[in-house]
């Protein structure tokens, strides 16, 4: 119960964030991930694409488009909780999925190697320093990480960090935390 109650509290705290703010920090967190050394040298990069309180991905998409990288976005399978990836090279290859989010079309996109993934950002409602994240409840990215070799770092606003989040003994925590007023590392691999 702890969890959702953290969940709830995390999306009031985003809800309140002002349009100003949430664009400009979305901006400020885009270019510190762009000038770091992780995205620099990441050729295929892994993002979801972002909804309405997190931090904005659509231009992050779009710079790594523009920066030749290989750009790929999941699709959840609800059915047993895994992730597919596959490459996005247009917004219009894009389609809603429940809870109104954004996925890739799987008859417009090709599928992609989660080996080739360089470089993976995990979402997530609240986070700790050690990497620890809430996510939004669904388990994909805990298994999705257990096998992943890659490099991963969060994206948030410096509000979503916290003393501590809960953890299960499943969690796996991300190796940077990316915010608007600096970069956290956790570990490094």
């Amino acid at each position: 119960m702890e969890k959702q109650l953290l969940r709830r509290n995390m999306k009031e705290v985003l809800a309140n964030v002002s349009k100003l703010e949430y664009e400009q920090y979305s901006f400020q967190i885009v270019q510190r991930l762009c000038s770091s050394p992780l995205w620099q040298s990441a050729k295929t990069v892994a993002v979801t694409v972002s909804r309405d309180f997190e931090v904005d991905t659509w231009a992050l998409i779009t710079r790594g488009w523009e920066e030749g990288k290989t750009v790929v976005v999941p699709k959840c399978n609800p059915t047993d909780r895994s992730m597919t990836y596959f490459q996005l090279t247009s917004f219009h290859e894009l389609e809603t999925v429940y809870s109104g989010l954004y996925e890739p079309d799987p008859v417009q996109t090709n599928k992609v190697d989660p080996r080739m993934i360089d470089l993976l950002i995990v979402p997530g409602l609240a986070f700790d320093k050690r990497g620890y994240r809430l996510g939004f409840g669904g388990g994909y990215f805990d298994r999705f990480l257990e096998n992943f070799e890659g490099e991963t770092v969060s994206l948030l606003f410096s509000q979503q960090l916290l003393t501590e989040v809960p953890t299960e003994a499943y969690d796996l925590p991300v190796q940077q935390l990316i915010m608007e007023n600096g970069i956290h590392t956790c570990f490094s691999k």
